[in-house]
């Protein structure tokens, strides 16, 4: 066990500068380095056998609690790969194009895919209507939703048919202001993100008012992969607590 604990500690390093190298946008990849010191933690413990010196209730309390953790992270997953192939429906009344990161060469490889996906339904759907939504961050040139709204058009996509909410700063933001903007919480929307981002952005949509939000999925940088999934955990549970998908 201590041999295993210390080659996934080592992934866990090697993991964390991959994503410090790729530029993910986020801090969240030091994550995978406190994952990597949690495991030389754990290999120390069962080397020198700390483990069996510690009360008996703080052992089995420790271990409900590891086990309780495990299978919520299981089950939250288990939902976010459940929308990962989500198409939505044709001829949607709205479609809302959820923020990420503005470079000031254009936008980030991560909203490239989103834009590129909504791209795809508006011109299979000539009706539907779509709202870019993001405001700008400090490290950023322009507002999201000014950033999207240049790179469909630029596309060939009509300005008439893209509506701009450029206020909000996290997902929850985005569906609420946007839901402000289209004015009425009976139509039929859907949601365009990141296939590992959908299912959230679904149940925010819902918890709005958009009793009819379906998903659009969009594709997402495999690399990056695992830290989004873990992030996007986080993302639910930080919603859950908060009341905004409830």
């Amino acid at each position: 066990m201590v041999i295993i604990c210390m080659l996934a500690a080592l992934l866990c390093f090697f993991y964390c500068l991959v994503v410090f190298m790729i530029r993910s946008g986020s801090h969240f990849y030091m994550i995978w380095g406190v994952g990597g010191l949690f495991l030389i933690g754990l290999a120390l413990m069962i080397k020198f056998d700390w483990w069996s010196q510690l009360p008996l209730a703080l052992r089995r309390g420790i271990g409900l609690a590891a086990a309780a953790g495990i299978v919520l992270f299981l089950v939250v997953e288990g939902c976010i790969f459940a929308h990962y192939g989500d198409k939505g429906r044709e001829d949607l009344d709205y479609i809302i194009v959820l923020g990420a990161q503005m470079k000031p060469a254009g936008p980030s490889v991560v909203l490239k895919f989103r834009l590129d996906a909504a791209y795809e339904y508006l011109m299979a759907n000539e009706e539907t209507v779509c709202v870019v939504s993001g405001g700008q961050g400090s490290n950023e040139p322009c507002t999201e939703a000014e950033g999207m709204y240049q790179y469909l058009v630029e596309k060939g996509i009509s300005p008439e048919r893209i509506l701009m909410e450029d206020k909000s700063t996290d997902t929850s933001q985005n569906i609420a202001y946007s839901a402000e903007l289209i004015g009425r919480t009976d139509a039929d929307v859907g949601i365009v993100t990141n296939n590992f981002h959908v299912f959230r952005g679904v149940m925010l949509a819902r918890h709005a008012g958009f009793e009819n939000a379906c998903g659009i999925a969009a594709r997402s940088n495999v690399y990056l992969q695992p830290n989004n999934l873990m992030r996007e955990f986080f993302g639910v549970m930080k919603d859950l607590v908060c009341g905004n998908m409830l």
